[in-house]
């Protein structure tokens, strides 16, 4: 078989590419990567050398390069997007090229070119967010709602790859996620955010009143679960993954990832707000296990720690980008 995978140099789509290749060594991969701030091929060193793998440095909004690279292809898996909350807020346009336009572009090559199965990769973000103190949780019938030009874009894909299917019979599958963690992820979300500040002696920035709760995800998990929607998804449907977190807010995993690293409260510090910050995530995922039997291996504080470890292994890796594009990860502080 031979897949695109978008996206692939960055966090989420480098891991599926090492895990497809480890699991699936007799399938090709062309891996295409714009390679902005987030990409690096770092990530892939360990299968430059494979004759499976190959790497193309394209934009996805590039019509004429996209309807070239999905000659012969089976199956998109499509990663590729602008992704952080607080860029978006501060300039939407790249999100809304990247994420629709972008999105658009790679539907019509596929159409075009008959692939096989397009499968979108997606977030919970589209449904915006859930009361604190509460059971609800999000499900593939909950409406959109989204709250930051970051998350309405990928709903606007969304909606998107669904007009292909209904519209083209384009054979399509959308997966939401919650928030992921893991190897190779860019230090300016929460996690890495707060682990590399504090191997650099600086203090963790925590929003507000830091009781925003997020659903955590581990990055391999992410990955085997869309490896089961490919092979036992229908088309046409949208399936939820979620983690093994259950409503924890984001100032107690900056509280677990001191406590493992040896450090004191006093290395966090409040900062200003951001504008529309969603108040709580939660996966209902249960669809993928009554109907694949899959279910989240990973759980969140054993992770956590062996996150922390290899960021602790990996410093060359996370300082040299950590600081280089032109927006700084560290939010404002607020002093009260």
């Amino acid at each position: 078989m031979k897949l695109i995978v978008t996206g692939g140099a960055g966090f989420i789509g480098s891991n599926f590419v090492l895990y497809w290749l480890k699991k699936y060594p007799q399938d090709q991969i062309v891996n295409v990567d714009k390679l902005t701030y987030a990409g690096n091929l770092e990530n892939l060193k360990s299968i430059e050398g494979n004759s499976n793998y190959s790497f193309e440095h394209a934009d996805i909004c590039d019509r004429e390069k996209m309807n070239e690279l999905m000659k012969g292809v089976d199956t998109v898996v499509h990663f590729a997007a602008e992704s952080h909350v607080d860029r978006s807020i501060l300039d939407p346009a790249p999100f809304i090229k990247t994420n629709v336009e972008g999105t658009g572009v790679l539907l019509n090559a596929a159409l075009q070119n008959k692939v096989k199965r397009f499968h979108h990769v997606s977030t919970d973000e589209v449904f915006g967010a859930l009361p604190l103190n509460t059971t609800e949780k999000f499900n593939d019938k909950t409406p959109y709602n989204p709250r930051s030009p970051y998350s309405a874009s990928k709903a606007g894909s969304d909606f998107l790859v669904r007009a292909y299917a209904e519209t083209y019979g384009l054979p399509m599958t959308i997966s939401n996620c919650s928030n992921n963690y893991g190897p190779y992820q860019f230090p300016e979300k929460l996690i890495p955010l707060a682990i590399t500040n504090l191997l650099e002696g600086k203090k963790v920035p925590v929003y507000g009143d830091g009781l925003y709760v997020r659903d955590w995800l581990y990055v391999e998990d992410h990955c085997e679960a869309i490896d089961v929607i490919l092979q036992k998804g229908k088309v046409g449907e949208t399936y939820l993954i979620g983690g093994l977190t259950e409503d924890i807010p984001n100032i107690e995993v900056i509280k677990k990832i001191l406590k493992i690293m040896g450090k004191d409260e006093e290395m966090m510090e409040t900062v200003k707000d951001r504008p529309g910050h969603d108040r709580r995530y939660a996966i209902d995922w249960s669809r993928m296990k009554q109907e694949f039997g899959w279910q989240p291996k990973y759980s969140f504080d054993e992770y956590l720690n062996k996150t922390i470890e290899w960021y602790k292994d990996n410093q060359e890796w996370w300082q040299k980008i950590k600081y280089r594009s032109e927006f700084n990860p560290q939010p404002k502080t607020h002093h009260p």
